[in-house]
């Protein structure tokens, strides 16, 4: 997989919008996207867009981070609608990755899903912890398939006012980006690169888009 855009969880507008797309899987976010007094509402939203999904495109959906005390209401919501992945925020090692795969078992075994068979994409750049914890990825659980870098909640986290000029990113997030990239092959999982925010710039999404696979990214994160 290439490409993972973002949809919100809570519209099946865009939902529809983006099944037309040729992207290789879609993220259903209940998180960054949904506004709080919408998270019951898009979970319910969400189980139905699983159920209306475009045959041959894969969908992942991104969960509300441990420490929300929502992950598991989250997957109650969703795992009977078999998705092929979840993506997990601000996530600090494989301590998370493995509470999350446990989780995984339970559902699975609960909904008579193939044991082992929900991939984790982890966004594990997004606080200064994280970022510590880059090196602990090797002892995770096979479920793991890729490790996401993130710039957006990261810039808060460090009380950075920004994370780019004139399209480029600053040290400390290139120093992220990097670390992502190479844990992600010491852990011999997909490096993923984070989404390009300047959505009517296609030239520039592009370049970064070329350097990103130069580097050795093998997919990118995506909204519209």
């Amino acid at each position: 997989m290439r490409s993972f855009l973002f949809v919100p969880g809570d519209s099946a507008r865009k939902f529809e919008s983006a099944k037309k797309t040729a992207a290789d899987a879609l993220i259903l976010d209940l998180e960054d996207s949904v506004a709080p007094d919408q998270k019951a509402a898009a979970r319910t939203i969400t189980r139905g867009l699983l159920d209306a999904r475009k045959a041959g495109q894969k969908i992942y959906i991104r969960v509300n981070a441990l420490d929300t005390g929502l992950t598991l209401g989250d997957l109650a919501a969703v795992m009977p609608g078999r998705p092929d992945g979840i993506v997990l925020p601000k996530c600090e090692g494989a301590a998370d990755v493995n509470r999350l795969a446990l989780y995984l078992d339970a559902f699975e075994a609960a909904f008579a899903i193939e044991l082992g068979s929900t991939r984790i994409v982890v966004v594990a750049t997004e606080t200064a912890k994280a970022v510590l914890k880059l090196h602990d990825f090797e002892g995770a659980s096979p479920r793991l398939w890729g490790l996401m870098w993130g710039a957006e909640d990261r810039a808060a986290s460090l009380g950075a006012s920004r994370n780019r000029t004139d399209g480029r990113f600053h040290g400390p997030f290139l120093l992220a980006r990097d670390l992502c990239l190479i844990s992600a092959a010491a852990a011999g999982v997909v490096a993923v690169d984070t989404v390009f925010t300047d959505i009517d710039n296609l030239d520039a999404l592009k370049e970064e888009t070329i350097e990103a696979r130069r580097d050795g990214f093998l997919a990118k994160a995506i909204i519209h």
